[in-house]
């Protein structure tokens, strides 16, 4: 399976914060915002992974991940000219994805919780249809929201409905098979001038072919794209490893731990880094 990150668009909703620089290079915490869903792809097992930005921040972007092989995987860069929605993803990474199965995340969003790897593996091993997500919010007006059965099959799906079916709002983590890429291609764009994603989705749920994994309680998801967001963001990020001592969205720990890399090159990269907190948290995990 690939793994495509959107870390595209102009982030007008963190204004002025974003008029020079790519929201998902802004810091949660102590760590860039796409450290978070990188890790959520490291943690799924994904080793070849594509970034997709804008013109202007792809190369920043090259320059903070590399080529990938310092964390024992592969990164791949494609550049979106406008935003032209989430699906578009799929289309622009078309010669990446091949024939493989394909799980995009998008750059702004944070998971963390102690069944995430499970869960990630249960979607991930999906042989055909999609798998999406429903996360209980208190209020479903902003999101997409999942209706399903007491079976869990899947209803319906609405864009940011007036009168949610259901409270279960749809992140932005989806897991896909290869038919992605043709479903893609076939929506048209909606109002908006944008491939939406709830369209792609819809095309698996009249093919009976849409699955969906709640995440409950113990299970954070975050969702950074306004300035309440990251600060929330940030302060879960920091109390988390304050109290608990462990690191969210440690690159190095996640790929260490998956035999990625081995035990010389983590102790390289906590050196490198040793005048941080950071750094010190990675030799810590050797000792």
């Amino acid at each position: 399976m690939k793994g495509i990150i959107l870390a595209g668009g102009k982030g007008t909703r963190l204004y002025p914060m974003t008029k020079a620089v790519s929201k998902q290079l802004l810091p949660i915490y102590d760590k860039p915002l796409i450290y978070y869903p990188l890790s959520v792809l490291l943690l799924a097992g994904i080793r070849e992974i594509l970034i997709i930005s804008t013109p202007e921040d792809t190369s920043v972007y090259q320059r903070l991940l590399g080529d990938g092989s310092i964390l024992g995987v592969e990164f791949s860069y494609a550049v979106q000219e406008t935003p032209r929605g989430l699906a578009d993803a799929f289309m622009l990474g078309e010669d990446f994805i091949k024939n493989d199965h394909v799980c995009l995340i998008l750059g702004d969003n944070l998971f963390y919780g102690q069944d995430l790897t499970r869960i990630l593996n249960r979607a991930k091993a999906l042989e055909k249809g999609a798998t999406i997500f429903g996360y209980p919010v208190k209020d479903a007006h902003s999101f997409g929201v999942v209706e399903f059965d007491k079976d869990l099959n899947v209803l319906s799906i609405e864009e940011k409905p007036q009168n949610p079916r259901s409270n279960y709002a749809v992140p932005g983590l989806y897991f896909y098979d290869n038919d992605v890429v043709e479903i893609a291609k076939s929506i048209k764009p909606s109002s908006r001038g944008e491939i939406e994603i709830t369209a792609v989705n819809n095309v698996y749920l009249e093919r009976k072919l849409l699955n969906v994994i709640l995440l409950k309680r113990g299970m954070a998801w975050l969702d950074t794209g306004t300035p309440e967001g990251m600060l929330k963001a940030a302060e879960y990020v920091e109390a988390v490893q304050s109290r608990q001592g462990f690191y969210i969205a440690c690159l190095e720990e996640i790929a260490w731990r998956r035999g990625l890399i081995d035990t010389a090159q983590l102790r390289a990269i906590g050196n490198n880094l040793h005048m941080t907190d950071y750094g010190q948290y990675i030799l810590s995990l050797i000792n």
